[in-house]
């Protein structure tokens, strides 16, 4: 039986306003309790008492007299959140209330075009499995730039109304192509237990009365656009005018809108290479001429656009047109790029996802800025897809030429089908622009733009000048004047980093530091990379990266070494498969080289076999053929090697690990790249969560020293030797970029109706021993039974250590949990013990693994449990449900954790004897081999608080810098007076 909860009331003074308002609106009210993943911040009670006024089902209302109280999670919420928090938050808060209230659960998500709301929106729902409205087809024709006066609200609030009231429903369907509404779709009110309404003008007060979750999304596009905008043409506009220019209507009907969220979000994602774009394009005569290669059973989608390319105003002769501003037209949408960032590597063409959709008029804004449009042309296209890739055939206009296109997301896959398909090239990696540059020339600043010399700009040109900026009441947002704003509409940074940052090389003049641990044939010759000046996110370090080996193999030739160091679960290991999958190269990990591991040591540098190491590093230098060792982490020990060799097409290896740019190793490197942040920084941050949940605080660096006492002392300093900085703020646990749908039932299958649902080609099988080690802080907030969510568990498997930090999410029949494989060392667990954290469950198994690539079904048996437990596991919801139906387990599935499912055959939910002795019996041997590196380690420095671990990260290694400059000054000071002083006594003998 559930424990009933009072929701606490509202102050005194909003009592009566709040009655008055909801009046005949009664609703069954909302008892949640707060879930431990939710931060202890709280909005102050005055924007509270704003963000509600606006409308909306309010949950601050009486409820029937109870024994306790508790605030809903809208009540509680972070003020502003990251993409990937506000994501994890919305679902959670979804799920809340769907279980706490009857009937629909509405959600409106709002924001600027090119935020990132649709984004968020597609994502819920491939979790929850809701409907989606957009705003985008309630509009009344052809706007001039999302006018608020287009959008028919009449028959979206009639929509949300039926929906409301359990009654079916039909929501127009708008094509934008013939600029018109085109008929109707009908939503089931029995399959709508969510509704997400997406669009501009989602927190509209027409609507506010129908929300149960309020979203506000800013940032994205929107915000890189203006921060962009001002780099070009400086800081002679204001921050106001540039808005008023770009995004004419935001301050007066967005921006008010958005501070009665509940959830804020600030989306810094841009462009990424993490699911880049490969393409291979070479010359077609004409589409009819390749019917041999057209996918059968496939329907071909045909698109018809105009590319637009903008120079900035400020831009010089050269024009760099990395720096251009790039803006698609389709029908009446335009979608928009910042700058050309791509990556051509041999005949590959590698783009990220860097495309946004924004309003007609900002395009207008843009040109009255200055920027002018010194590109344009007509691109048609007729497009086929199989699965694995598409094949399109463009037709530009300008260049009177059609050319043949294969795209994948997978580098290898492209490469295989453009063999299958007999496409040889040859290959073209020039863009359509560099082309069209090539045959008319770069146009200068005082020359007419390219546009007037064609008959097709000429409508064009009307296009283009329609749209307008418009100008608006300088303090548009009334009766909220008191709401600070700059989250809403202020770029981050004052100016924008170039789009492309430059590779310098420098003469070797190394530090007297370098100079006593390198060896004469270090290096080939004397050139080596400048480091960078700052840390750059992951997003633009992988670009950077790739540059740098591109820049390498010009100037100094076959092969490159990279080395990536850093942190446990910083992300170096992702990073550079990443990298491997765009420039085609090996990746060896260093784990490797261990010569043996005792006691679960995994960062103990000693363990490591740098003779064997520096050997494979001089036979690859050499372009010879090398044995890299295989190491076994279930047995601790070298299980035998494998033959590398540098490929003659790619050149290039990269060796990443903890030690990756220790002295010792680094300076056989050619590249050295460092990365911080990741889970690691995630880890101390919960552990500091729960710190304060039991009323102790402490800093994150304190908890650094304790938790990962091996980082500070021996890794930290050699990553202020790198070329590359990279933070990683990137945080797979809370992100839906890297989830895993998972089914689990307990129902018998036979293992030939598992091999059935496999692909034969692909499967393979393992055996895998695991335990389950659930730590958790004593006095911790509970209901008196154990709960996943408040407990870290540590896994042993395969002689390593892994952490699940936070509790997955559960919708439906899946369980939903982060696809995060955090090594850390026995020292880490070692260090949550010291901390005081205590082992209060104990689960042992053994896993049967059969996967194909894109399934994997794991049978677990549990110790003391009878039956095995089967799991079907994937990347793609549909393909996960579609294998369950197959092994015909429908109705079958459970989302409980093996947590919960040990506990309930256990006596009072305890743990017998038995277990409690073998769990006893692993924490003494874990204190025994990991806190003493981490006591050790404590006490070296004196503790300071800091804001968050990543900045304190770069900040150190920023001081790190500073004394390894000063302390080379020094040293050539004291030479030098040495030298002197020894020249004056021979002078004076």
């Amino acid at each position: 039986m559930k424990k009933k909860h009072k929701v606490v009331q509202n102050p005194s003074e909003q009592g009566e306003q709040r009655k008055k308002k909801n009046q005949g609106r009664r609703q069954k009210g909302v008892c949640i309790c707060k879930e431990s993943w939710v931060k202890c911040t709280k909005m102050d009670d005055e924007v509270v008492q704003r963000v509600f006024q606006g409308g909306g089902r309010d949950y601050f209302q009486q409820q029937p007299s109870t024994s306790s109280s508790s605030s809903s999670i809208l009540q509680s919420l972070p003020l502003h959140v990251s993409f990937d928090h506000g994501y994890y938050l919305l679902v959670k808060s979804i799920q809340e209330l769907r279980e706490k209230k009857e009937g629909l659960v509405t959600v409106g998500i709002g924001g600027p075009s090119g935020s990132g709301k649709t984004s968020l929106a597609e994502k819920v729902a491939s979790v929850i499995g809701c409907t989606v409205v957009s705003m985008e087809n309630y509009r009344n024709g052809v706007d001039e730039g999302n006018v608020l006066d287009s959008i028919d609200f009449d028959t979206l609030v009639q929509n949300l109304e039926d929906l409301t009231k359990g009654e079916d429903t039909s929501v127009p369907m708008f094509d934008y192509q013939q600029k018109k509404r085109v008929g109707y779709k009908a939503i089931k009110s029995s399959l709508s237990g969510v509704v997400i309404v997406d669009g501009t003008y989602a927190l509209h007060a027409k609507l506010r009365s129908l929300l149960d979750i309020r979203v506000a999304v800013v940032g994205g596009v929107h915000f890189s656009l203006l921060s962009k905008v001002r780099y070009d043409i400086g800081d002679a506009c204001s921050l106001d005018y540039l808005i008023d220019s770009i995004f004419p209507l935001f301050r007066k009907h967005i921006e008010p809108d958005l501070h009665h969220a509940q959830i804020r979000i600030n989306n810094s994602f841009v462009s990424s290479f993490r699911e880049a774009i490969y393409k291979v394009k070479c010359r077609s005569e004409s589409t009819d001429g390749h019917s041999a290669y057209s996918f059968e059973g496939n329907e071909a989608e045909i698109d018809n656009c105009i590319e637009m390319y903008l120079r900035p105003p400020s831009a010089s002769e050269e024009a760099r047109i990395n720096d251009w501003i790039k803006v698609r037209q389709s029908g009446i949408r335009y979608y928009l790029s910042l700058g050309d960032q791509r990556i051509v590597d041999k005949h590959f063409i590698i783009r990220p996802k860097a495309e946004f959709e924004v309003g007609r008029m900002t395009l207008g804004g843009l040109l009255a800025l200055g920027y002018t449009v010194v590109v344009s042309y007509k691109r048609a296209s007729k497009s086929v897809n199989n699965g694995k890739v598409s094949l399109s055939f463009e037709t530009i206009d300008t260049l009177d030429e059609t050319f043949m296109v294969l795209r994948g997301t997978n580098r290898k896959t492209v490469g295989a089908e453009a063999l299958r398909m007999g496409i040889n090239g040859p290959w073209i990696t020039k863009s359509y622009l560099e082309m069209i540059l090539d045959r008319k020339g770069v146009p200068r600043l005082n020359t007419p733009p390219l546009l007037s010399s064609t008959t097709v700009i000429g409508n064009q040109e009307r296009v283009i000048i329609a749209p307008r900026p418009i100008r608006v009441n300088p303090n548009p947002v009334t009766g909220l004047e008191d709401l600070s704003q700059p989250w809403t509409r202020s770029p981050r940074k004052s100016k924008m980093e170039p789009v492309v940052a430059t590779w310098h090389f420098i003469s070797t003049e190394f530090s007297q530091a370098d100079n006593s641990v390198r060896d004469s044939s270090s290096f080939r010759d004397s050139l080596r990379l400048a480091p960078m000046p700052d840390s750059y996110d992951l997003d633009r370090g992988i670009l950077l990266a790739v540059q740098a080996i591109q820049a390498l193999l010009e100037n100094k030739g076959v092969p490159v070494i990279v080395g990536i160091g850093g942190p446990s679960g910083s992300g170096k290991t992702s990073l550079a498969h990443k990298m491997a999958n765009i420039i085609g190269c090996e990746v060896v990990s260093l784990e490797s080289y261990y010569k043996q591991v005792k006691d679960y040591k995994h960062d103990d540098f000693c363990s490591l076999d740098l003779s064997l190491l520096s050997k494979n590093i001089n036979d690859v230098r050499k372009s010879r053929r090398t044995k890299v060792p295989i190491f076994d982490l279930e047995t601790g020990a070298r299980s035998g090697f494998k033959e590398l060799e540098v490929s003659e097409d790619c050149g290039v290896i990269i060796f990443e690990g903890v030690y990756a740019l220790h002295p010792d190793i680094r300076m056989s490197l050619d590249l050295w790249i460092a990365v911080v942040g990741g889970v690691h920084s995630h880890l101390i941050s919960r552990v500091q969560r729960d710190k304060s949940r039991v009323g102790c605080f402490m800093s994150q660096n304190e908890i650094m020293m304790i938790v990962f006492p091996m980082f500070q002392q021996h890794i930290e300093p050699h990553l202020v030797h790198a070329h590359l900085k990279i933070r990683n703020d990137f945080d797979p646990v809370l992100s839906p970029e890297s989830s895993l749908f998972i089914l689990k039932t307990n129902k018998q299958v036979a293992y030939q109706d598992i091999l059935k649902i496999l692909d034969p080609a692909k499967f393979c099988s393992s055996v895998q021993n695991f335990i389950d080690i659930y730590f958790r802080l004593p006095g911790i907030p509970s209901n008196g039974h154990l709960a996943e969510s408040d407990c870290i568990r540590v896994r042993i498997c395969e002689g390593r250590f892994a952490l699940l930090i936070r509790e997955p999410i559960r919708e439906g029949n899946f369980i939903i949990q982060p696809k995060v494989d955090f090594d850390i060392s026995i020292s880490t667990v070692g260090g949550l013990i010291n901390l005081g954290y205590q082992a209060v469950a104990y689960i042992e198994a053994s896993a049967f693994i059969y996967q194909d690539g894109k399934i994997l079904i794991e049978v677990d048996h549990l110790q003391d449990v009878s039956g095995p437990y089967l799991q079907i596991k994937g990347v793609n919801k549909d393909a996960v449900a579609a294998a369950g139906s197959m092994l015909k387990l429908d109705g079958s599935y459970t989302t409980k954790s093996y947590l919960q499912i040990v506990l309930e055959r256990l006596p009072d939910g305890g743990i017998h004897s038995q277990q409690a002795a073998r769990l006893q019996e692993l924490v003494e041997f874990i204190q025994s081999q990991g806190s003493t590196s981490a006591s050790e380690s404590s006490s070296i420095r004196v503790l300071s608080p800091v804001d968050g671990i990543i900045e304190d990260m770069q900040s150190r290694i920023r001081r790190l810098e500073r004394w390894h400059t000063i302390n080379t000054v020094l040293w050539t000071f004291l030479m030098s007076a040495l030298v002197g002083y020894s020249l004056y006594q021979r002078k004076r003998q």
